[in-house]
């Protein structure tokens, strides 16, 4: 656990906001390379950048801060729900909320929909790698107790109270995972049949991938445990992202066959 980077003064530069940047880059230099294999110029990609990061971190954000009212921020200073830099973005508030401002974005510049959701879905997974080690840097979305040989421990009278007992190490479990599902989304991306059939892929591994990890996490508190205490709150999301994908992969347009 290593949460400060480096100070510029009184400036600290947190691992976590330097590793989510990575994402970002690494996400937006793979998605243009694809685009442009695809027809779509690199520049259309790039210029996304500041729609996807905005709305990300917006959305990121705002679920965290719903989300850890009661523990984080009850009582404490307005200034702290800002506060980004140190730490506590919801993936799956990103998702949302980089989806709405690629929407807005794509309408504007009048690109085709789907097609640009293939090019970006599995770099979001590449981007998903950096983030969730930010996250073992940082201190949070730490798992469960556990007496296996690769757990980990933090140190003691970190910020974040994260377990000085040793837990399962969640972050890398979801690090490695999503980097396997790069791989699988960047070569079924080159095999698509159909636009909109890489998104919807992602939605629904990347629904699975969560909902097996969350298993192992163990920073939710006792009233975010439901269906008789297995389920946390990202376990629900992942169930109405899974419908999501599988309806879209059974609804969106095929290319009609040729006969003859």
């Amino acid at each position: 656990m290593q949460p400060i980077a480096i100070e510029l003064g009184p400036f600290p530069i947190h691992w976590y906001g330097v590793m989510v940047a990575l994402g970002f880059v690494a996400g937006l230099w793979t998605a243009s390379r694809r685009g442009l294999a695809s027809g779509i110029s690199a520049e259309k990609v790039i210029d996304f950048g500041p729609w996807i990061i905005l709305g990300a971190i917006i959305g990121a954000r705002t679920l965290y801060v719903i989300s850890y009212w009661r523990e984080s921020f009850e009582g404490r200073p307005t200034w702290e729900i800002f506060a980004v830099w140190q730490g506590g973005l919801v993936f799956y508030g990103g998702l949302m909320g980089s989806t709405v401002a690629s929407a807005i974005y794509i309408r504007l510049k009048k690109l085709p929909f789907w097609k640009m959701a293939d090019i970006l879905a599995p770099s979001i997974a590449l981007g998903y790698v950096f983030g969730r080690i930010g996250c073992l840097l940082n201190g949070c979305c730490y798992g469960r107790a556990c007496d296996l040989p690769w757990a980990i421990h933090f140190p003691g009278g970190n910020a974040l109270n994260a377990p000085t007992t040793p837990v399962h190490p969640t972050q890398i479990y979801d690090s490695l995972l999503n980097l396997v599902f790069y791989a699988a989304l960047a070569w079924l991306y080159r095999r698509r049949k159909f636009d909109g059939q890489i998104f919807a892929a992602y939605l629904i591994g990347y629904a699975l991938l969560r909902s097996f990890v969350e298993m192992f996490r163990g920073d939710y508190p006792e009233h975010q445990h439901y269906l008789g205490g297995w389920a946390t709150p990202a376990h629900l999301v992942s169930i109405g992202i899974l419908a999501a994908g599988l309806v879209l992969l059974a609804m969106l347009p095929r290319p009609k066959s040729k006969r003859g």
